[in-house]
């Protein structure tokens, strides 16, 4: 179930054909295969909504088939972020992909033998869920292994073409094999269509890389410094609020679908299936209009105006009692979705440097999930007391208003931002031996300025103090001397001695620019840095300093 079509390095060239990448074998080997199981996995998807109307059609227990399906993305994805850093992501994801055939399998055997209750149903599509929840972040970090750097726009264009032909085709097949074959059917064509990923893993063979000097960061540190990473990223909050703002109004049609189907527009399990294809056969319309939709409206706009789509569109199913509207209301969803989805994740990736860039995704399908849970538990319960056009007309009058709610918060393009490793931090001179796991280090930077500079001094390196965090520290501050006029020492705290080798690799250039600036405040000599280790963990109690330029 990998599902992947997050965009790994929004740097790279742009407005690349997406067919491009496909001169390369392996990545075409492995987009066939994701494909191919994506289909199972939207055949799956639609077979489980429409079985849980069979068992259960209260409108809040279908709802909870989308909530089982996105509750482990908001649980799991940060864990699984981290953990893509510190494992073999090709083993990590056959292992994964080996244990979500045998729970399709499983779920598959019960469905025909009518052994499945809505808490079994549940249950299996948590699992499931989970599966895919832990191999997202791996998925969306071997694609830069797949392709050169040049071709990587175009296997980013390629992989959500990808996604988007799968759920168009998966669901609309899914409801004629219930009809042909049977209930049972989906869900063994999802346990089987694993086995195409899983073969193209096996005959995959990445190059093997130089790898980092530093060892590799523990789960719970790399999990603290990523949460810390998007507290001090302003560019990543920003994003994040105008996602889970969309995200938890667009979730109403997703979670109640099934039940416009069955009960507005009395249809069958195929029809579900048609109105799930038509949502992906309007995101593949979308995905090829997207670069005349962001020449047009630009990323805020176009998020927008996908808002105002994904309204109507609930308008559309809160009435529709034919056929007709519902797939016009699917279409333009389907549109809709894609032109926020595609802006939201370059809005993300652009905020992000390289070295976080897992977590920070992670980060953000936790918001996109978590806002679709909430969101699907709402509307399934405001359908069950006020009826079903009711929840969707309440959802788009919602979702209208987060557009003027959100729109102080603005999304990124990565113009002029060079986030790649600047790597100008000189590496520490030590008269001592420092263990990596030594901590915490305090590390002082003394500037003299000149008086006149003194506020727009102050002002600059409030911003140093953002990165510094963001980077790992868990402490900034900036002191006055009392006595002396003009000088100044920045402290920040991080947790090890390794923690603070780490810092050196993570600064960007960008941060580079801050820094330099700040020096043209100096009235004279260059910033004094100075490291201290805690004393604690020598027998004889003593601290070492370093003197070196500015970090």
């Amino acid at each position: 179930m990998p599902l992947f079509n997050e965009k790994p390095d929004p740097s790279a060239v742009r407005n690349a054909s997406p067919w491009i990448a496909f001169r390369h074998t392996t990545f075409t080997v492995i987009w066939i295969a994701t494909v191919v199981a994506n289909v199972g996995t939207w055949m799956y998807n639609a077979a489980s909504g429409w079985l849980m109307t069979s068992l259960d059609a209260n409108p809040l227990t279908v709802s909870l088939v989308q909530v089982a399906s996105s509750l482990p993305m908001f649980l799991f994805a940060l864990p699984a972020g981290a953990l893509a850093d510190t494992v073999d992501k090709r083993r990590f994801l056959i292992g994964c992909e080996i244990v979500l055939t045998i729970i399709a399998a499983a779920s598959a055997a019960l469905v025909g033998l009518n052994l499945v209750t809505p808490p079994i149903l549940l249950l299996f599509t948590f699992l499931l869920g989970a599966g895919a929840a832990f191999t997202a972040p791996a998925w969306q970090s071997v694609v830069p292994q797949l392709v050169p750097r040049q071709d990587l726009a175009a296997a980013v264009a390629s992989n959500g073409v990808g996604v988007n032909i799968s759920r168009a085709i998966g669901p609309a097949l899914g409801g004629a094999v219930i009809g042909g074959l049977g209930i049972a059917a989906p869900f063994w064509i999802n346990a089987l269509s694993n086995f195409a990923v899983i073969g193209a893993l096996l005959w995959w063979r990445p190059a093997s890389s130089q790898g980092n000097a530093l060892p590799p960061e523990r789960l719970a540190g790399a999990m603290v410094v990523g949460f810390r990473h998007a507290r001090f990223n302003p560019k990543l909050r920003a994003t994040l609020v105008r996602a889970a703002t969309f995200f938890f109004f667009a979730s109403a049609y997703w979670a109640l679908l099934p039940l416009v189907a069955r009960n507005q527009i009395a249809g069958g399990p195929a029809l579900y299936g048609i109105l799930l294809g038509a949502i992906g056969v309007g995101a593949v319309i979308g995905a090829f209009m997207l670069p005349w939709m962001k020449s047009t409206f630009g990323p805020n706009g176009l998020v927008a105006a996908g808002t105002v789509g994904t309204a109507l569109s609930l308008i559309l199913l809160g009435i529709a009692r034919y056929p007709e509207i519902g797939l016009a209301a699917c279409l333009i969803a389907g549109v809709s979705w894609i032109a926020v989805l595609a802006t939201i994740n370059v809005s993300v990736q652009v905020s992000l440097p390289d070295w976080v860039r897992g977590r920070g995704l992670a980060i953000f399908v936790t918001a996109f999930f978590g806002a679709m849970t909430a969101g699907s538990v709402l509307w399934g319960q405001l359908a069950s007391g006020l009826g079903l056009p009711a929840a969707h007309f309440l959802a788009a009058a919602g979702a209208l208003a987060g557009i003027a709610l959100t729109w102080r918060w603005k999304l990124q393009t990565g113009a002029g931002v060079d986030l790649a490793p600047s790597m100008h931090w000189p590496a520490p001179i030590l008269a001592i031996d420092a263990d990596a796991d030594r901590g915490p280090v305090l590390i002082t930077v003394e500037y003299f300025i000149a008086p006149e500079k003194r506020d727009a001094f102050l002002a600059a390196v409030t911003e140093l103090g953002r990165q510094r965090r963001s980077d790992g520290a868990y402490s900034w501050d900036v002191f006055e001397d009392a006595a002396e006029s003009g000088r100044f020492l920045e402290t920040f705290m991080v947790a090890s001695w390794l923690e603070h080798l780490r810092q050196h690799q993570r600064v960007t250039n960008a941060d580079k620019v801050v820094q330099d600036a700040i020096r043209e405040y100096g009235a004279a000599a260059e910033p004094k840095v100075t490291h201290f280790i805690a004393a604690s963990f020598r027998q004889a109690g003593l601290g070492t300093r370093s003197n070196q330029s500015l970090p």
